[in-house]
Order: C-alpha cells, then structure tokens, then sequence
C-alpha cells in the first residue's frame, strides 16, 4: 500500500479550468486526481493544472474570471504556466459600474474592546511609543546613535513606554520639493508623526540647511499634544526642534547629548499614559500582503477578508491598498461602492497610477515578482483576484490618496504602491495602530511603530518558518479549518495584540522595515 498522500487539487469556481496543486511538494507526472484525471507533467505545489482541453488563444480561467489566453493548444492535465499565457489587457475605466451592488447591512458586531491608550485627537494607540521625527536623511546616524542611548539610558527608567523609534527616510533634500507630487511625501511624514501610537508628542530632529523645514513639515496650526493628565495642550507656540547646525553644538556628543535631553519631558509624559478599555471600533486596521502565492487568494486573504467584514461590523476602520495589485479587479470595486462619489474617488486613484506608471516605461505587469510565479501565479491579473478578497464584502465608504489621513470608519480604499515598505509607510500615515500582514512565498517584514501580524497561507510555510507567522492559514487548504474558523482567529488574535497582551512574532524579534516615502516629484 502506498504511503503518498492523495493528490488534492482546489478549483476556486465552477466555471475554472484549471485548479491549482495543494500537496506539499506539488504532484508528479502520472498522478491521477479524484475525478480520474491523469497528470502529464510535474506541477509544482499552487501552480495550475489544465482540466480539460484548452485550445489555442481560449480563455484560461481561474475565480470565474479569465487570467489569459493560451498561446498554444493545451491539453487536459498539463501544466499550466505563464509562459503558456497572454495576459488580457488592463480593463478601461469607462463605463464601470458604480454603486450597483447593494449588499444587506451586516448586523453589528458588539461588546467586543481591547485595552488601549486614549488620545487627546479622540484617537486610540496601541502602543505607546516615542517617536523621533526627522526632517532629512543626513540627520539619520546622528539620531540613531542618539536613539540607542535613550534605550540603554533613560527607557529603564519609564516603563509605560514600549519603545523609542527614529522616523527615518530618505526625503527632506535634493529633490524638487514645490514640484507637482512633492505633497506626497510631505504629508505622508506628516502623518506619521501624528500617528496614534505615539500619544500625541512631536520631537523633531534637523539638520538645518535642509529643504523640508521642520515648520513646513508640521505647521503649528491646530496639532494638539498632550499633557500628563492625557487632556489637550493648547497649541505649542514653539515646535520642539534640535538642530544640529546650531552653533550650541560643540561636536558629535553635543548634538546626541541635546537629543537624549530632550527626550526626557516627551518619556516622562509618556510614561503616565495608562491603557483604558475601549471599544473595537477604535481599531484602525491596514490589511496587505507580500510574497504572494496561488494560496493567497485561498486561505489567508479570505480569511483576512472574514475578519475584515468582523471589523467592519465592530465599527473599526479597515484600508486596503496596494493600486496594482487591485487594479484589474475595478470593476468589482467600484460596484461595491457606497455611492457613485466613492466609485468616481476610486476611478480617480487608479487612472492617476495608470499615468504614473506611463511616464515611467512601466505598466501593471511590471508587478509580479520571479517569487509570485514560482509560487503559482501567472500574471497581475490572477494575483489580483487574489489580492482584492482581504477587503471583505462590506461596502467600500471611502478613498484615500497616497498620504493621507484617515477620517472615517468602515472600509477604506488607501491608494498606495503595492511594494510592501511604501504602502506600510503609507497606511501608517493614514493612522493604522494595528497591520495585518498575509504572505505565501514568506517574508520577515515588520513595522516599528505598529505591531505587525503576519499570516501564512500554507502549513508548510508556517512549520518552516514558526516563530515568523503569527496566524497559520494553510490549515483551510489542508481542511483542518474553515476561512471562518481562522478569520475569528485572526480577530480574537487582534484584540490580544491591540491590548499589549500578546505581541506578534515581529515585536518579539524587533524587526522592522525601514520608512519608504513614495516621492513621485523629480529628485534634483
């Protein structure tokens, strides 16, 4: 008696011909599936095989929708690559629909809170954290060796603090900063140093002589702070700024001194700060995946899509993002629009990112990594269908452009690149305090301002890679777990994480991504 296992293979629609291979290891030639179906190549695990015969320039279908044409006659057990396929071209943004479906309201989700520090803007962090904001990347070392000695120094001392980060980048000089496009990354470092996470306090480090003044970068105006109590400062008349150009810093040491000094004030409010019970509807929460696989679109993105819908009915705030990789699914989006202002708002984000990627050379298939096609995706297209599902059912209430902040609850659509550091940066300036991170080729990404949960789509992922991925998806394909089942997972998991009383694998590690400001103005 053979000991292998059966072959199993997972048709996402009735109307597929082809399914994709879900046995470790993928299956060898020869191998007959349960409908009798014999293999006539190796297939590796998530790539696809050929159901029936497929004829030359006929559609290859896969979630119901077509993912290309055959360029040559394929034959029913075949290996199905994307050297056998011609990508459609990109769907226009003409005559789309917007706002036709009109999905019963989901009951609301109640009783469910986590514990996290209230702030003075109304907003709830998750963490509560010192953050360095720094004008301009030749302040970077300076800073970072500064950071270090907080750490080891003075962080001992106030233990409500979870962490000391630099906000570093790679803007602030050089670069055209009144071009069209400039405001992106302007607002986007804005932003994130208004994040929840860290409570309100504006330390800013510079180096003087930079384009990006610190005031331009955060004009007093209406920025509230917040004082031991945790109720609002009047506005600050001066911004608390270090600048290493100043004639008081005599040498390198002056200039760290001067930062660790004055750190101090920022960690001892910080340090009073105490967590409150608070409701789920405070979550502010941006889904996205990296290293994408076959199995995204069937375990862990509709597992984060369930509880993406979990969310939605808590009253929580949901963005995803990532405008090439939802781009081929538009018409799905703007149908599920809450109104047609939201379709057109979504219209608008893509056809800007369509003209991006012209005056670059570049189109939406530029996407897909060497990583996604070995893990089984063809093309853009089908990684797409894939992608689209963390966003749920719930109706989209909401556009974002790239950089700005979040005001409203319910599901966002965040206009971001799909490169994994930009759109974090990215969500982060919107205002997430928690991420959700899916991936099935792997990646330890992470964030140091936000916890970062990462979930496997495949079991053999998450053995191999166990104190990586926080969440195990691949149990839905191995049928020891429905997407339900994993998607209350994930939530329950979420509020765990939210109240500091589990940390992700990420926080454990403390790994962390560096910031990627997307700067779509000329570099000088």
């Amino acid at each position: 008696m053979s000991d292998s296992p059966l072959p199993l293979t997972i048709r996402m629609h009735a109307d597929d011909n082809v399914a994709i291979v879900a046995n470790d290891g993928g299956l060898a030639a020869g191998s007959v599936l349960a409908d009798g179906l014999q293999l006539r190549d190796r297939v590796p695990q998530g790539h696809k095989v050929a159901l029936v015969d497929i004829a030359a320039g006929a559609p290859v279908r896969r979630y119901g929708i077509t993912i290309g044409s055959a360029l040559q006659p394929i034959v029913a057990g075949s290996w199905v690559h994307e050297r056998l396929l011609e990508m459609p071209a990109a769907r226009g943004l003409e005559g789309l629909p917007m706002a036709t479906v009109n999905p019963a309201a989901l009951p609301p989700l109640e009783g469910h809170t986590f514990e996290g520090y209230r702030n003075a803007d109304g907003s709830v962090g998750t963490r509560n954290i010192l953050a360095l904001t720094q004008t301009v990347q030749c302040v970077a070392g300076v800073t970072a060796f500064a950071v270090q000695r907080i750490k080891a120094e003075l962080l001992p001392r106030y233990p409500s603090v979870d962490d000391v980060v630099a906000l570093e980048h790679g803007y602030g000089c050089g670069v055209a900063i009144d071009a069209p496009g400039a405001e992106v990354p302007i607002r986007t470092l804005r932003n994130i140093s208004l994040n929840p996470n860290f409570g309100g306090e504006l330390m800013v480090v510079s180096l003087g002589c930079e384009k990006l003044q610190p005031e331009r970068l955060l004009p007093l105006g209406s920025i509230a702070l917040v004082d031991q109590r945790g109720a609002s400062q009047a506005r600050p008349e001066v911004l608390d700024v270090i600048r290493l150009q100043d004639d008081a810093h005599v040498g390198f040491m002056a200039m760290v001194e001067a930062i660790v000094r004055q750190a101090e004030p920022h960690l001892q409010r910080l340090n009073a700060r105490r967590r409150v019970t608070v409701p789920a509807s405070e979550l502010v929460v941006g889904v996205q995946c990296g290293g994408s696989d076959a199995f995204s679109g069937v375990t862990a993105n509709p597992a984060v899509g369930f509880c993406t819908d979990l969310l939605v009915r808590a009253g929580a705030s949901v963005m995803f993002s990532e405008t090439t990789e939802v781009r081929d699914g538009i018409a799905q989006l703007t149908s599920r629009a809450s109104t047609p202002e939201v379709a057109l708002a979504m219209v608008r984000e893509m056809a800007w990112y369509d003209a991006y990627l012209q005056r670059g050379g570049a189109d939406r298939s530029a996407n897909t990594t060497p990583g996604n096609k070995a893990g089984g995706l063809s093309n853009i297209v089908e990684k797409a269908m894939g992608s689209i599902v963390k966003s749920g059912t719930a109706p989209i209430t909401g556009v974002l452009s790239p950089g700005e902040k979040l005001k409203a609850k319910g599901l966002t659509y965040a206009a971001t690149p799909a490169s994994d550091f930009i759109c974090g940066t990215l969500q982060l300036a919107a205002g997430m305090n928690l991420h959700v991170f899916t991936t099935g080729r792997g990646t330890p990404y992470g964030l140091a301002a936000v916890p970062v949960i990462k979930v496997a789509t495949r079991s053999e992922l998450a053995r191999r890679w166990h104190d990586l991925m926080d969440i195990n998806a691949g149990r839905i394909a191995d049928g020891t777990a429905s997407i339900e089942d994993v998607g209350w997972e994930l939530f329950r998991f979420m509020l765990d994480v939210a109240s500091g009383r589990k940390k992700t694998w990420a926080e454990h590690w403390k790994l962390h991504n560096a910031l990627v400001l997307f700067n779509p103005a000329p570099v000088t």
